[in-house]
């Protein structure tokens, strides 16, 4: 598996407060079968050119020599568009040598402009991957649909996925729809991991899905590659999905 957004830098942000925390969480990730973490401390838009970078470059390799042995750290920062037009096309603001830059919007609800900022940003070279467009207030099928056409690569978190509540209802589904491209544990030094969801998938016959969720379409945006499509729910995986929750 791969995770390609976390707060496991410490110290940095509102994620894991030191190296005693990240670390064992890292083992427990190691152990659970992900081989590539990508650390994505918050930065707003309105920042980026006084960004921490080289800082946060020496903490990823005192973090990645006190890592398990085999499991690979990369750096990258989740961005919030809080002002926009922003260039965001400097390399530092990527996550790890690609072209794919993690953004988010406020909790609060999403922008007049938010389609048109993340049309920019995909004209500046850069593949936009939008961070859980679940929690975000006014966010609907339809521009979540829009957003895949203009080359947005959707992100969505793995806990969400078997929580209650409208963002997990919303989560479920793009998820019956295909259209969620990547899923992240999105972890702040906390118990979440994305080994429960891919159980979670596989105990309901999702196993074409969960290999692009958790593996294959975090490897293809980490290469610049497209992401492959994930195959919408067929009838009798949604039924038991909706089983599960009362619906």
């Amino acid at each position: 598996m791969i995770d390609l957004h976390t707060h496991l830098l410490p110290g940095v942000d509102d994620g894991s407060p030191s190296f005693d925390v990240s670390l064992p969480i890292l083992e427990r990730f190691a152990d659970d079968g992900v081989t590539t973490v990508v650390c994505t401390p918050h930065l707003n838009a309105s920042q980026a050119t006084t960004a921490p970078i080289a800082y946060h470059r020496e903490l990823l390799q005192e973090l990645q020599r006190r890592a398990p042995a085999g499991l690979e750290l990369q750096l990258g920062w989740e961005i919030m568009l809080d002002s926009p037009g922003v260039d965001l096309s400097a390399p530092e603001l990527s996550l790890g040598n690609s072209r794919a830059v993690l953004v988010e919007f406020t909790r609060g609800g999403l922008p007049p402009g938010a389609s048109t900022e993340l049309r920019r940003i995909t004209r500046q070279a850069r593949t936009p991957i939008l961070a859980h467009p679940e929690r975000y207030f006014g966010c609907t099928l339809d521009l979540v649909r829009e957003w895949r056409k203009l080359g947005v690569v959707i992100q969505t978190d793995a806990s969400v996925l078997m929580g209650r509540g409208a963002p997990s209802d919303f989560a479920r589904e793009m998820l019956a729809l295909g259209y969620i491209d990547i899923l992240a544990s999105d972890n702040h030094g906390d118990h979440r991991d994305l080994s429960a969801v891919r159980q979670w998938l596989l105990d309901r016959g999702g196993e074409e899905q969960v290999d692009l969720l958790t593996h294959g379409n975090a490897e293809c945006v980490l290469s610049d590659e497209d992401p492959i499509p994930v195959p919408p729910l067929t009838p009798g995986l949604l039924g038991r999905v909706k089983r599960f929750f009362g619906r």
